[in-house]
């Protein structure tokens, strides 16, 4: 009968001032009738029958009508915060799968990151910032933390659902910090499912030659670093060399948070933690990660970013010591690598220069350099390290180099001789 009374009237936009008080009017309706079992799966289709039919009645009462497909909008959205994340929801799996980032300025401009590109894209979605705190407090909320002024900044997870199983990370500023009407908000969504190599090798970002090779070094025990600037896809070529390992090897992974997905029930993971604010509770740090890793008789140790010197210091003695593993660092060359590292140790655990140089020689066997050129994400170097050192410095003889002459759609590497002189 509703639906009769609508149909005969034209048909009309709805204003947002009678929007925000039918979806206020259907949110209090539906809390009240539903209470704790808004989110149950169970009672999902009773929960978006119902607010379908309190949309029709809240448009009644005010005699509006409305297009089906606005209705149907309207009361999507409502569905979407009492029983998911909102607007976020738009934007994350099953909705959309193409994205691997999602930012949100403190003026409310929003903009996201597709798998395949290196740069942002601005967003012609408008949403109150209301609605932002509402969402994000409550993914904080079930972590059990909180954004304000006391801790303006927070670093959370997006939860692993059927539709997202790779979940994701968040990072979450308060205005205090970032002046405007809204948080400034990352998530960064991770897979939603394991890389393969043959994907990689697709993707134009290095040949089958050099991921033969990789697995060939990963598979004999070899010791790796994968070093690249932000956002040239480090992690995404270890998840996918991590799937060339020996079936059956026992592997112990150490993120922050973790992002790296095995395809094989043989992986443990070690998830470093911080200190929650105003608790004594310690935090639980890289480093303690791998050194409590050596005690749990790994065939492999990989460790997703070595971001401090506590970290590096950690890995670099843990494959001294014979294990073997790989890691990512933040790096432009090879040689900015052996400095970084260097660096890092000498600033957090007081290392020279020169014992930082020789636990690094000893450590790695192999550099892979990742560079963004042309837009795309690119293995420009694979560099076998050598162990003595060369004028007090550690120095790498090139592998493989990429030809940055060839064409954006034809990439082309080229096998470097072994006899040929290493680039420090």
């Amino acid at each position: 009968m509703v639906m009769g009374m609508l149909e005969k009237s034209a048909p009309a936009a709805l204003p947002e001032p009678a929007r925000a008080e039918i979806t206020s009017f259907a949110i209090d309706a539906l809390n009240r009738e539903f209470q704790g079992e808004l989110r149950q799966a169970a009672r999902h289709a009773e929960v978006a029958e119902r607010t379908k039919a309190l949309v029709l009645q809240a448009l009644r009462a005010r005699g509006l009508s409305i297009p089906q497909d606005e209705i149907e909008a309207v009361a999507a959205d409502i569905l979407r915060r009492v029983t998911g994340l909102g607007f976020l929801d738009l934007l994350l799996p099953p909705a959309r799968v193409d994205l691997s980032e999602i930012a949100i300025y403190s003026h409310g401009l929003i903009q996201v990151m597709k798998k395949d590109s290196v740069r942002w894209e601005t967003i012609d979605l408008k949403v109150p910032p209301d609605e932002v705190f509402r969402v994000f407090g409550m993914l904080l909320g079930t972590q059990s933390k909180a954004l304000n002024e006391a801790t303006p900044a927070v670093l959370a997870k997006l939860p692993v659902t059927t539709a997202n199983p790779g979940g994701g990370r968040i990072t979450v500023l308060h205005p205090c910090i970032v002046p405007g009407d809204y948080p400034s908000v990352n998530v960064r969504l991770f897979e939603l499912k394991p890389v393969r190599p043959e994907w990689i090798i697709g993707k134009g970002m290095l040949s089958q030659e050099m991921m033969d090779y990789l697995g060939d070094a990963v598979g004999s025990e070899q010791r790796g670093l994968i070093c690249g600037e932000t956002r040239t896809g480090k992690t995404t070529l270890l998840s996918a060399l991590c799937n060339l390992l020996p079936a059956g090897w026992r592997i112990l992974k150490i993120e922050d948070p973790s992002e790296i997905w095995i395809d094989r029930p043989t992986v443990q993971t070690i998830e470093a933690r911080f200190a929650p604010p105003g608790s004594e509770v310690p935090s639980f740090t890289l480093a303690d990660g791998v050194n409590l890793a050596m005690r749990m008789s790994p065939d492999y140790l990989i460790v997703g970013e070595v971001r401090d010197g506590f970290a590096a210091e950690a890995m670099m003695s843990a494959l001294q010591s014979g294990h073997s593993g790989c890691c990512t660092l933040h790096a432009r060359s090879p040689g900015h690598a052996f400095e970084r590292i260097a660096n890092l140790m000498g600033i957090a655990k007081q290392v020279p220069v020169r014992d930082a140089y020789i636990a690094t020689a000893e450590s790695i066997d192999f550099i892979v350099q990742i560079r963004i050129i042309q837009e795309v994400r690119r293995v420009t170097e694979i560099a076998r390290v050598e162990k003595e050192l060369r004028d007090s410095r550690p120095w790498c003889t090139p592998v493989f180099r990429f030809d940055e002459n060839s064409p954006v759609d034809a990439p082309r590497w080229e096998r470097v001789s072994a006899a040929e002189d290493g680039e420090e």
